[in-house]
């Protein structure tokens, strides 16, 4: 988690130890584990959150996230997180029509080498 309240911290750390900042673990029932995230998703503002528990499935385990910009995507029943473009590789993909001023530079050279071997006779 980041920018947890202190009244979380200290609710959390009733039930999970807290291995550093904002990183907490534990072995807990899924109803402890539910009414945990519930109040982690009331309590936190503006800061994120991602609980990843065991569970039974082909991955033996699954995740919730809160205020992220990465989102859970199921790929043939395989859970998988999709993180999204970064804003400058977004506006990268638009091309401008043309060649880059390289590859302008390069065809003019290829060309005047062949101007100056001239045509087989």
């Amino acid at each position: 988690m980041t920018d947890c309240p202190p009244k979380l911290r200290g609710d959390l750390s009733k039930w999970l130890f807290e291995l550093d900042t904002g990183v907490y673990v534990g072995h807990v029932s899924g109803r402890v584990r539910d009414a945990l995230w519930e109040r982690i998703c009331q309590n936190i503002k503006t800061g994120r959150a991602t609980m990843v528990f065991s569970t039974n499935n082909e991955q033996k385990m699954d995740f919730r996230v809160h205020n992220t910009n990465w989102t859970p995507v199921d790929f043939d029943g395989i859970c998988l997180m999709k993180r999204p473009l970064p804003k400058n590789s977004e506006a990268g993909l638009t091309l401008k029509p043309g060649f880059s001023k390289a590859a302008q530079y390069q065809m003019s050279r290829q060309g005047n080498r062949k101007k100056a071997t001239g045509p087989l006779s």
